[in-house]
């Protein structure tokens, strides 16, 4: 289970609006809105360097964040990103404010293994993650750091559903409506298939590269051949 791992010291912002955010960027800081629960939302900003760090941790995006003020915490949930299109730095954070044992739609990644002894896997069949994260219901302070999916007993043909994936108490998949496909070993008959029809093309082409147009005239002249004459030569001048 994960715990929040990453605290993040913030200022309160004085002035608002695309002014007060530049302003914010120049002095090397990201602006944010704190917002969510029954408090109002609060214009913050928090240092860049420390936002760029966090995000590079992998931890940030999909798990809860504790924010610190002048002493006070307050667990949140990165709600959107903005970065820059050239550099591709964060620019503006929305932030979700949350309770410990608070319900959330988070995306957790998908781990795999068990893979070199698939059954499936060693006689040549080809693994196809369909998920490579899943949406999950769970609670903020305690959302997965990953799910475990098992393949070492799939053969070919064979697929793994959600429901063979074990789900932390508490914790379930948003879509509930159905059982859904997380891997599948397929075979590999129809690249096979394919490479044993190409020779067989590959020999048709010359033949049919050999053969004339169907109702073409005649050939025309081996180049270097004179050229044909006109069909009526110059008549000579009568003398009067």
């Amino acid at each position: 289970m994960s715990k929040p791992q990453i605290v993040l010291n913030v200022d309160v912002r004085e002035r608002t609006g695309r002014g007060g955010a530049r302003e914010v960027r120049r002095s090397n800081r990201v602006p944010a809105v704190l917002y969510g629960g029954e408090k109002a939302p609060v214009p913050i900003s928090i240092d860049k360097k420390t936002i760029i760090a966090a995000l590079k941790s992998g931890k940030f995006i999909s798990h809860t964040i504790t924010l610190e003020y002048k002493g006070e915490r307050q667990l949140v949930f990165a709600q959107d990103i903005q970065f820059h299109p050239v550099s591709d730095e964060p620019t503006h954070l929305d932030l979700y404010r949350v309770e410990p044992g608070q319900m959330i739609r988070v995306a957790v990644p998908v781990h795999v293994t068990g893979q070199g002894v698939s059954p499936g896997v060693k006689r040549g069949g080809a693994m196809n993650i369909v998920r490579h994260e899943i949406w999950l219901y769970a609670p903020a302070d305690a959302i997965p750091e990953h799910l475990e999916a098992d393949v070492s007993a799939l053969d070919i043909g064979d697929s793994l559903k959600i429901s063979a994936i074990t789900l932390p108490e508490g914790v379930r998949p948003t879509i509930a409506d159905r059982d859904f496909t997380v891997i599948t070993i397929a075979g590999r008959k129809a690249k096979d298939d394919v490479a044993e029809d190409k020779p067989a093309a590959d020999a048709a082409a010359p033949a049919a590269a050999a053969a004339p147009a169907k109702g073409a005239a005649a050939s025309a002249p081996a180049k270097g051949a004179a050229a044909p004459a006109k069909a009526a030569a110059a008549k000579p001048a009568t003398k009067k």
